[in-house]
């Protein structure tokens, strides 16, 4: 953080211009400013009755007040000086490296610098070395240091087809990486441009409560206004000072100070977790949101499900569907295919005709269809290319004996491997699929459905997520996937749940697979077979009821939600319409982390309620002090509202003022900290709070005035 733009910054506010804009509190402080010191420059053109101190006394309160008001521009500078930090950190990260390019068919190393290379090119990075662009793993395993980027300690554990960050380092072994990004348009690009493009308009708490500061102040006007008339009338002595300190004591100074640089650090506060909020809008909402939609996988769960079983359908056997299930996710890159296809290979499960699977088309997985697998001509040659081969003779040495044809404890070949075989013989074409029950269900002619929904439902009573395996319209058996909880996942949601939130999971899943799952993560509401668009229903729905909805999303079919929801949280690997359309955007693309910014939410406006509750409470002393020092000189008998002894007139006001003006500077801390949040509900943490920041208030100001008055009076002997 650079000191000197924050002081150069600090005093660039000080413009009265910008603070009639920004912060009547405070230009209601500089007007005050320059009426005291235009008293003291002018003190002998000005009548007694309204100037009865020394020049000394009105240049000392000139000098408190415009201290007063440069530690409130200082907190707000220094803010965004934190703010903008976040943005230089990582731009320092996009220096320029030198990288190890691969050229030529033999693959020979040529160095050359980072901002040279371009998508398809290869480099080789090694241990210690900076990863020079965005990319994604053509050969190795290694462990990557992110926590440059993403504040996370642990080196991350990278493989082939994972992805990698230009800018980290390579934190074990060596990895050849395929360029995959253009220059200004990586992953850390985007990071700033997301941060650079972010707005801070006022949020509408902000708004009302600087009305309110701002009414308040006008009232402070024409009350002291009315003051000096009153005293006139009676004949008492109204210092022009003493009437600006006693205005400065009545109007809540210390938030007024405060307010943009509270705003300002909710922002930055969410940026620390690599959370980019657009604007406040989001942060603030989340400190009032009662319901939090969830998706299931990736939030409460790890989003990974893995094969834990292989359950046969009538005359089928486990090595059948071990069979028919690695055939349908040998092109699946996604974990849960690798794991089908690692769990088949470590029973040895493998299918024959392998070169020609290797080569079958491909069919996608989509939200419509609800299956994925794949589809070839038995009879159809196609040469394998020189990697194909290498798949073909790696997956050759999980199969039994040398090669041969797995057997079955009859000792015959497994059903499936005779239908393959038959179907190549009578060269007729292939489908072997996997997916949702439901879906399948739709166009198997040839499967037992009670059978089937029997262990579909024994499956799901675990936990566990059943897929259905199916070759042309034959169904084969079922895969159980399990998806684990996210680690503390329950205790998180206890959390949200003690502050008054209703958790609902959104889940594609079953409704007995759900309801397994919502009762381990102790989810409220379930919202099971689940299709996208139920997210916009459910959105619009729970808010026609006044509720306050927050949500995660990624995909394109998640923006209409993603943009109604009060808060939206999109994930950075998503599309670019979820991103558009959310108000917040998770660099780590993490959906847990919704529930941290209903954390940070609360803290924000408990934060702005404390110093708001404390400021207020502050002035209760203030009156105590100004309002005897004001008019003893023309009533003695005021003197009996000196309850703190206060030395003197002189040293009551300036005892005063100096306390309003450092409460500013000692509160800075923790208005950029914010208020410590507990998870409870929203009664208690008010009386606690009214207990601290409102008795705490309103006693220590008698406490400081006084102690300050004491130094005052022992220094100006």
């Amino acid at each position: 953080m650079n000191r000197k733009q924050v002081i150069v910054g600090s005093l660039s506010k000080l413009n009265p211009y910008y603070l009639a804009k920004n912060n009547a509190v405070m230009f209601t402080v500089e007007i005050g400013f320059l009426l005291v010191l235009a008293t003291g420059l002018a003190l002998p053109a000005i009548p007694k009755e309204f100037a009865s101190q020394t020049s000394i006394f009105y240049y000392e309160v000139a000098v408190i007040l415009i201290i007063t008001v440069w530690f409130a521009t200082f907190s707000e500078a220094l803010s965004e000086a934190e703010a903008k930090a976040r943005v230089d950190s990582l731009r320092s990260l996009e220096r320029e490296v030198s990288a190890r390019k691969l050229v030529g068919e033999g693959k020979k190393e040529v160095i050359v610098a980072s901002t040279s290379l371009k998508p398809g090119d290869e480099v080789l990075c090694y241990v210690g070395e900076i990863i020079p662009r965005d990319g994604l793993i053509c050969e190795g395993k290694a462990f990557v240091d992110e926590s440059m980027m993403t504040g996370e300690s642990n080196p991350v554990f990278k493989d082939k087809d994972d992805h990698v960050i230009g800018g980290t380092r390579i934190a074990s072994d060596k990895l050849r990486i395929e360029i995959t990004a253009e220059v200004g348009r990586s992953f850390l690009d985007q990071m700033v441009s997301l941060i650079e493009s972010a707005t801070r308009p006022k949020t509408k708490n902000e708004i009302a409560l600087t009305i309110l500061l701002a009414g308040l102040s006008l009232i402070f006007i024409m009350v002291v206004g009315s003051l000096l008339f009153f005293a006139y009338f009676l004949g008492y002595i109204a210092d022009i000072a003493m009437l600006i300190a006693l205005l400065v004591a009545l109007m809540p100074t210390t938030i007024g100070g405060l307010l943009s640089a509270i705003g300002v650090a909710g922002i930055t506060r969410i940026g620390r977790d690599n959370i980019v909020a657009k604007s406040g809008k989001g942060i603030e909402a989340a400190g009032d949101c009662d319901i939090l939609i969830l998706d299931k996988t990736g939030t409460i769960t790890e989003g990974s499900r893995s094969a834990n079983e292989f359950v046969p359908l009538q005359k089928y056997t486990e090595r059948d569907v071990g069979q028919a299930a690695f055939a349908a996710s040998i092109h699946d890159t996604t974990h849960e295919g690798k794991s089908i296809v690692h769990l088949a290979e470590e029973k040895r499960f493998i299918p024959p005709l392998i070169e020609k699977i290797l080569t079958a088309r491909k069919i996608d997985f989509s939200a419509e269809t609800r299956f994925s697998g794949l589809e070839f001509m038995p009879n159809k040659r196609i040469a394998l290319d020189t990697e194909l081969q290498e798949e073909a003779t790696t997956i050759h040495k999980f199969e039994d004996g040398n090669g041969e044809e797995q057997i079955n404890t009859n000792g015959n070949a497994s059903r499936v491997s005779n239908m393959l075989i038959e179907l190549e013989q009578r060269n007729e074409e292939v489908k072997i699929l996997k997916g949702s029950v439901d879906a399948m269900l739709k166009f198997l002619t040839n499967v037992n459905e009670a059978e089937l929904k029997w262990k579909a439902q024994e499956i799901s009573k675990n936990g566990e997520t059943p897929l259905l395996i199916a070759i042309n319209s034959e169904g084969i058996g079922l895969v159980a996937l399990k998806d684990n909880l996210k680690e503390n996942i329950r205790q998180k949601l206890d959390d949200v749940h003690a502050t008054g939130i209703t958790t609902v999971m959104l889940t594609g899943d079953n409704q007995l697979t759900a309801q397994v799952i919502a009762k381990e993560a102790n989810v409220d509401q379930v919202m099971a077979e689940a299709k996208p668009t139920d997210k916009l229903v459910r959105v619009e729905e729970e808010q026609s009821k006044g509720h306050v909805i927050g949500m995660v999303g990624d995909g394109t079919n998640d923006a209409p939600a993603l943009a109604k929801a009060d808060i939206g949280l999109a994930m950075n690997s998503g599309t670019a319409a979820a991103k558009e359309a959310a108000n917040m955007v998770d660099l780590d693309s993490d959906p847990s982390k919704i529930l941290k910014v209903v954390k940070l939410g609360k803290q924000l406006l408990m934060t702005r309620g404390a110093i708001t509750t404390f400021s207020i409470a502050n002035d209760v002393a203030k009156y105590f002090a100004i309002l005897p020092a004001m008019f003893v000189t023309s009533n003695p008998k005021l003197a009996v509202l000196n309850i703190m002894q206060l030395h003197s007139p002189a040293t009551a006001i300036l005892a005063t003022l100096i306390f309003n003006a450092i409460m500013i500077p000692a509160l800075i801390p923790l208005s950029l900290r914010g208020v410590s949040f507990r998870p409870e509900p929203p009664e208690k943490t008010f009386i606690r709070n009214m207990l601290i920041y409102g008795l705490g208030g309103l006693a220590l100001p008698f406490v400081g005035i006084k102690a300050i008055d004491v130094l005052l009076t022992y220094f100006m002997r």
